[in-house]
């Protein structure tokens, strides 16, 4: 059984969608939900699911990542994971953390890469004028969101749409390619999942 750790910063809602999907005959089970916000929302629903917790505040650390990511590598380290998912967590990792688990990180970016990598996506595929946008899962390096290309999702733009109605839909197709995307991965499928 293959154990996967969870990173988020926010509400969750991909992190849910994994863990219901981690059920029955699936090959993997979630291990921990990991947060650098104590606050996080992901938290609270991750423990009402059952899944242990752990929060590590980026805060006091800083400017420091390295220190900031032993003590993620520290807090991680009694739950064995095999596997880690990034769901929406917000902070930009180093070579010095991704390298150890290349081939073993995964990451939803709200896009479809390799265009519009880092933030305000949406945004930034409206003002291009684009037709469609979508959601990639990729495996994650030492590049921002670079990594091999896993499963993407595309969603049409509407002529109305803004930054928010544009990301509400294409965040209801996350919901659906990330938890595809890792049971594949988990069964040792490689080749590009592509969502209609």
């Amino acid at each position: 059984m293959t154990k996967v750790a969870i990173f988020v910063s926010g509400g969750g809602s991909n992190m849910v969608k994994l863990v219901e999907s981690m059920t029955g005959d699936h090959p993997a089970r979630p291990c921990v939900v990991l947060s650098n916000q104590p606050d996080a929302g992901g938290l609270l629903r991750a423990r009402d699911m059952g899944v242990p917790t752990v929060a590590v505040d980026h805060k006091p650390f800083g400017k420091d990542r390295p220190a900031f990511e032993a003590a993620l590598q520290e807090a991680l380290a009694p739950f064995e994971p095999d596997l880690i998912c990034l769901a929406g967590f917000m902070r930009v990792l180093t070579a010095g953390f991704v390298t150890p688990w290349e081939g073993r990180m995964l990451n939803i970016h709200p896009s479809l890469l390799p265009k519009y990598r880092g933030l305000h996506t949406h945004a930034r595929a409206l003002e291009a004028g684009d037709t469609e946008a979508g959601c990639t899962v990729h495996e994650v390096t030492a590049e921002l969101d670079d990594g091999p290309v896993l499963g993407q999702a595309r969603v049409p733009v509407a002529a109305s749409d803004t930054p928010d109605t544009l990301a509400k839909r294409v965040l209801g197709m996350e919901h659906q390619l990330y938890p595809a995307v890792l049971r594949r991965f988990v069964e040792g499928t490689r080749d590009t999942l592509y969502l209609p």
